[in-house]
């Protein structure tokens, strides 16, 4: 792919410039982390009409999940520190790991609420499968990744090696649930 390659010039198969390519990524990558980030401090501090820890952690024990309080700051934390990775482009495939396996939870317990706002799952929906598509396709060139040495060149295994952790860990988080 362009992005990769040593020549800048280059074009991708589908005659995307890699400058157009990273611009995409970029724009969503900003608009994806700031989201998650506001979703990260409504549970964590209540900020923007959400309910902080307690009310959080309430809501919690009340779908199921042991430790309530726990979960609301391991939910907030997936959310806001996933949000503000994607955010920099900063550990991409990390961060959409914590991005993408708080959406499959968020998605299990929405699920039977059908597919369209205000209960259903279109939204989750979408937040899941942008976190997956920046896993796959990497953060593009304007991000903190592309100063790292090891992440500099994405690689399709580091995203894949996201999706698998993602859905791990939230398969044994459900599990916990019950």
């Amino acid at each position: 792919m362009a992005f990769r390659s040593r020549n800048p010039s280059a074009e991708p198969a589908l005659g995307t410039s890699a400058t157009a390519f990273s611009a995409g990524i970029l724009l969503l990558r900003l608009m994806l982390g700031l989201i998650m980030m506001a979703h990260g401090s409504q549970k964590l501090f209540g900020w923007f009409g959400g309910e902080g820890i307690s009310g959080t952690g309430k809501s919690f024990t009340e779908l199921g999940y042991p430790a309530g309080k726990t979960m609301a700051v391991v939910a907030g934390l997936s959310e806001g520190l996933g949000g503000a990775g994607i955010f920099l482009g900063l550990l991409t495939p990390l961060a959409a790991a914590a991005l993408l396996g708080t959406m499959i939870n968020a998605l299990d317990v929405t699920w039977a609420g059908g597919f369209f706002a205000p209960k259903g799952v279109e939204f989750t929906l979408l937040i899941a499968v942008a976190a997956a598509a920046i896993a796959l396709t990497g953060p593009g060139r304007h991000a903190v990744d592309h100063y790292l040495p090891v992440l500099r060149h994405h690689r399709l295994s580091y995203g894949v090696a996201a999706i698998i952790l993602a859905a791990v860990a939230s398969c044994v988080v459900l599990l916990i649930r019950g």
